[in-house]
């Protein structure tokens, strides 16, 4: 390489199963009071109430703050953090999906460094106060976002999905028990699993890629791509649950170092304007961003292909990636990943946003990373192709 590179990962990270009842020695270890920032189908469940008890195990004290719901917003934030302070705690816990976690990432920063958390955006201001301690817990094999200095927020005022990066966002602990997984409905695991899976490939086509980062990406796909349908027609086969758990991991720990490219650029305003959930809107792109892609990196799919189908060796690079094309259209249309207009998103008010969406696509930076980078036109028309995708499409190659 020509130049040094930089990988970061929480300071310490509990995996495997029962690795949820660690929760109260970590905490007792960073202080005295903490905050869980979940959601109401987590207290639903019970995971709350239980997490609570195992802090109260340690003779630590705990407040919650359920109100995220769906995508984080400024909203959330606002409010827990207004529960941190009330509260005197000292820790927080998110436990949750991505939006839990990148919830409490704003509030462990937001909690030291002050400010609205827009003004972190693109750099403009740094956080460069030690956060407060935060222990990420998830309960889907999805965003990764345990293991990733990433926080992304809608800002209400806008519908912008503000995506943003700095070493402090960091959780100090991640506690991944697959465990926690099994009382995902199958939409979700569909969901998050294929959002994983666009973590891992993303950041193995990304310009900043690395040794470090290729190593998780490959590994991560692998584990997805043997037991993502599994999981989705299982739920309860714990191996494959306890599989995409570590493959969401290490997904994570690999786009936050190499960052992701195109598909989330263009993702994250369909969540913002149109409220589909980070996962399905990830998925909905990934298939038609490759093909866009695919003449800038041929050998980096072919390697794919060959995690897909060991036996194509006797295939041409050029065709390999193909294959690998089409094995991803293929495992979206097994996981019942609807295009735009079938998750019911009106034709016209689709089209009137599509200079918006693109321009804050191109705003965020991922696109940069992307192999082939895109015009303003390009992202357009890439968001009018997957408005009626259609994942059953045949490939090139043959089956």
């Amino acid at each position: 390489m020509d130049k040094h590179v930089v990988f970061r990962t929480p300071q310490t990270i509990h995996y495997g199963r029962k690795a949820f009842e660690k929760v109260g020695e970590e905490t007792l270890a960073r202080g005295k009071k903490a905050l869980i920032i979940s959601d109401k189908v987590m207290e639903r469940l019970g995971y709350i109430e239980e997490c609570r008890n195992l802090l109260l195990n340690m003779k630590v004290e705990s407040a919650s703050y359920t109100g995220v719901d769906s995508e984080p917003t400024d909203v959330y934030v606002a409010e827990s953090l207004e529960i941190f302070k009330k509260e005197n705690c000292d820790v927080v816990i998110s436990l949750g999906g991505g939006s839990c976690i990148d919830t409490a990432k704003a509030i462990s920063v937001l909690a030291t460094n002050g400010g609205y958390i827009g003004d972190y955006m693109g750099g403009k201001k740094l956080a460069d106060k030690q956060p407060i301690p935060h222990i990420s817990i998830p309960t889907t094999a999805g965003t990764g976002s345990e293991a990733t200095d990433v926080t992304i927020i809608t800002n209400t005022t806008n519908d912008v999905k503000m995506m943003i990066k700095q070493p402090t966002f960091m959780p100090e602990v991640a506690i991944v028990d697959p465990l926690l997984t099994l009382s995902s409905p199958k939409g979700v695991t569909a969901a998050t699993g294929v959002d994983a899976l666009s973590h891992a490939i993303e950041a193995y086509l990304s310009k900043k890629a690395q040794p470090m980062t290729d190593m998780l990406a490959l590994s991560a796909i692998e584990k997805i791509v043997k037991n993502l349908k599994t999981t989705f027609e299982d739920g309860k086969n714990i191996d494959a649950r306890e599989a995409m758990s570590l493959g969401s991991l290490q997904a994570g720990m690999a786009f936050s170092n190499a960052s992701v490219c195109l598909v989330h650029g263009m993702s994250r305003p369909i969540g913002a304007l149109f409220h589909v959930p980070h996962g399905i809107s990830n998925a909905m792109l990934l298939p038609a961003v490759l093909e866009f892609s695919i003449d800038a990196c041929i050998e980096r799919l072919a390697d794919l292909a060959r995690i897909f189908k060991p036996d194509c060796g006797n295939l041409s690079n050029k065709e390999a990636a193909e294959l690998a094309v089409y094995e991803v259209k293929k495992l979206c249309q097994e996981l019942e990943i609807p295009n735009l207009k079938g998750w019911g998103i009106q034709p016209e008010a689709f089209k009137n946003a599509i200079s918006k969406m693109a321009e804050d696509a191109l705003a965020s930076g991922s696109p940069n990373n992307n192999p082939k980078v895109p015009t303003k036109q390009e992202i357009e028309e890439l968001y009018e192709v997957c408005f009626d995708y259609q994942f059953s499409s045949e490939s090139m190659v043959a089956k």
